[in-house]
């Protein structure tokens, strides 16, 4: 099969596209086809080797995927052969680059019909992400206020949504060519951090999602109140230490159930998450794309057209 891989850590352009070894299907699995594969932060890091060195030459990276089922492992109930489904890979292990997948059929679920496949694609880890962070970790309460580290990208946009549905006011941070954006899904104050300091303006939060890392993450605590509480994802494995002891830091655990799956399906399909904005690329041009990731300077999703 056809994937995109690397040989060794670098930088993006390390991804190149050829042959690639057949995944191979084990019980409880299923065998898709992938159509679309979506880019995340985390794909040229462990190209980069960011998350330590990977066990194995070549390495396909890739964390989420919509395809359509192609085979099924033995005792698999829920699934038959040309089911679309979308999903992300288990903790730990990379493969959606590719144009085939072996994954546990407890951790996908059905393709929503209204959505194509490079659209199931965009939302899948970013809305495991962010509802996991803001429902699960921060639990959001209706009537509080929410300050959510740079709105335009993939997680923090189903996140300012996900926090709004629940009834919270959210503020968020974003560049000035992203103001528009972020309003129109449904933010409540926007802070062009080009400009203002968010701490010099921001006080008595209830609580911080952050999802840009650095400075910005530990000034984060600054902005909550006492007993506040902050979630953080572009960190590392945990919360960066806080000077305060009246607020508390989280490092969301982002599992992988069909539950969370489903959850995003009827939040799009009831309207409350509108889809992020997205740039597809050819499987073919996965270095490309990674370089644009690791850039930051993008909004929405971009995506990997595999079929």
């Amino acid at each position: 099969m056809k994937a995109a891989f690397f040989t060794k850590h670098g930088g993006p352009e390390e991804l190149q596209y050829g042959e690639y070894k057949d995944p191979v299907l084990g019980a409880g699995q299923v065998l898709i086809d992938v159509h679309a594969a979506s880019v995340n932060g985390a794909d040229w890091r462990v190209v980069a080797g960011s998350y330590g060195p990977v066990g194995f030459f070549p390495y396909s990276p890739g964390r989420d995927f919509s395809g359509v089922v192609s085979a099924l492992g033995e005792g698999v109930k829920d699934f038959k052969v040309g089911d679309a489904v979308f999903g992300v890979c288990d903790v730990g292990t990379e493969a959606a680059y590719a144009e085939k997948v072996a994954i546990n059929e407890s951790i996908i679920a059905k393709k929503p019909a209204t959505l194509s496949h490079v659209e199931a694609a965009a939302v899948s880890l970013i809305g495991l992400t962010a509802l996991v962070s803001i429902e699960d970790t921060l639990q959001v309460k209706a009537g509080e206020t929410v300050l959510i580290q740079g709105g335009a990208g993939g997680v923090a946009s189903f996140a300012i949504q996900a926090a709004k549905h629940i009834g919270a006011r959210v503020i968020t941070t974003t560049s000035a060519a992203n103001i528009d954006y972020v309003k129109s899904l449904g933010a409540d104050q926007v802070i062009d951090y080009n400009k203002n300091d968010f701490t010099k303006i921001l006080s008595n939060v209830d609580a911080v999602f952050d999802t840009v890392g650095g400075e910005v993450a530990t000034r984060s605590y600054l902005v909550l109140k006492p007993g506040g509480r902050a979630a953080f994802i572009a960190s590392g494995a945990n919360a960066p230490a806080t000077p305060r002891t009246d607020v508390k830091g989280l490092r969301p655990k982002v599992g992988r159930d069909r539950a969370h799956l489903d959850r995003i399906s009827a939040l799009i399909a009831s309207g409350a998450v509108k889809l992020p904005e997205i740039t597809v690329f050819p499987l073919a041009e996965a270095a490309k794309a990674n370089a644009v990731s690791k850039g930051r300077h993008f909004r929405g999703k971009l995506v990997l057209k595999v079929r």
